[in-house]
């Protein structure tokens, strides 16, 4: 009798440990969402700033949350008081509150470096976006913003070909991104080797034989100097020929301007990213084309790559430390196309 007790507690365990291994696995066959301790695993997502992108990316974001049953708290620093001490604020609060991965597009890579390793230290870490690739993040994920860049000087090339004056606005130079995606077009129009570590004087006139930069306009995210920049641009220059817009919220404001000083359609404008406005100039005819990221993605395979990382899967990692989500051309052939798509995404991310 005795016995027979002991086989029959003996296929209890047995069951109960085969059992276990299948509740360990998450949606879609991933590993565990959960904890030793029962909770969810955590994980941070946090963006650069407050901008129409970021809440395509919180989306994507969400979708993989809702696949992998796991928390993903989106952070999205504000800019007034100084976007570096905010964004760096919010990285305190994530370690003291112990998340498990942390993705982060870095404002200030450099100057932001010591913290940015304390992150990899307390968390699985890895940027989006931007890169920070002088800290011990394990993965950037987003595209090539210098070959981007040369992206949107086809397309100014397209628009001007035989040549022009063009300006650039751009949110900060201080960010990875953007410093490379404005070298990359100003190489592409002066017809340049490529060296993504090149980076020209903000404050000079840069010409070559077809195309002169005659300006760079650094906002900083300052919500007055968006605006005032292209009508100041217009105002101080005679002659532009083309004007581009670098971050998202560049275009529509260029645009506001040039409505303002009749000037829409007169003007070529080359946008970067997709902002509602920025799409309909394209399809009334006033825009050529923008260069879009994927911000969907960068927020699903964010934290897709850190639910990986927090259960021991390193699978996403290479030698080069880069998950590429490539850049796209959108022209009037494909706007509707894109919208439609991007419209869906965002509404089945919420």
């Amino acid at each position: 009798m005795k016995h027979a007790k002991f086989i029959l507690l003996f296929l209890a365990i047995a069951i109960t440990g085969c059992g276990g291994d299948s509740e360990k696995d998450g949606a879609n066959g991933s590993k565990a969402s959960s904890k030793s301790n029962g909770e969810k695993i955590k994980i941070a997502y946090v963006t650069n700033g407050i901008a129409e992108f970021w809440n395509i990316a919180k989306a994507g974001a969400m979708k993989a949350a809702e696949e992998l049953d796991c928390e993903v708290n989106v952070v999205m620093p504000i800019a007034e008081g100084g976007r570096v001490a905010n964004q760096n604020a919010e990285f305190e609060k994530l370690l003291a509150n112990k998340y498990d991965g942390i993705a982060i597009s870095p404002i200030d890579p450099e100057n932001q470096s010591s913290i940015l390793n304390e992150v990899g230290k307390a968390a699985e870490f890895i940027t989006h976006d931007s890169d920070a690739p002088g800290s011990n993040r394990k993965l950037f994920i987003g595209m090539s913003n210098y070959d981007a860049g040369f992206m949107v000087a086809d397309l100014v090339k397209k628009a001007c070909p035989d040549g022009g004056k063009v300006v650039l606005f751009v949110g900060s130079v201080d960010q990875l991104n953007g410093r490379q995606r404005r070298q990359g077009v100003i190489d592409g129009l002066l017809g340049r080797m490529k060296d993504p570590n090149r980076m020209d004087p903000i404050d000079k006139e840069l010409v070559g034989d077809k195309y002169s930069v005659l300006a760079t306009y650094v906002d900083n995210f300052d919500e007055a100097l968006k605006s005032a920049q292209p009508e100041q641009a217009l105002a101080k220059y005679d002659a532009i020929d083309c004007m581009v817009g670098l971050f998202e919220y560049n275009p529509p404001k260029i645009f506001a301007a040039l409505k303002s000083a009749d000037k829409l359609g007169k003007i070529e404008v080359i946008g970067f990213d997709e902002n509602v406005e920025t799409l309909q100039q394209i399809r009334d005819g006033n825009c050529l084309g923008t260069i879009v990221q994927n911000p969907y993605m960068y927020g699903y395979q964010s934290v897709k790559v850190l639910h990986k990382l927090i259960n021991g899967d390193e699978s996403d990692l290479n030698e080069e430390k880069y998950m590429d989500v490539p850049a796209r051309i959108i022209n009037k052939e494909n706007v509707d196309e894109f919208e439609k798509d991007l419209k869906s995404k965002i509404a089945a991310g919420k």
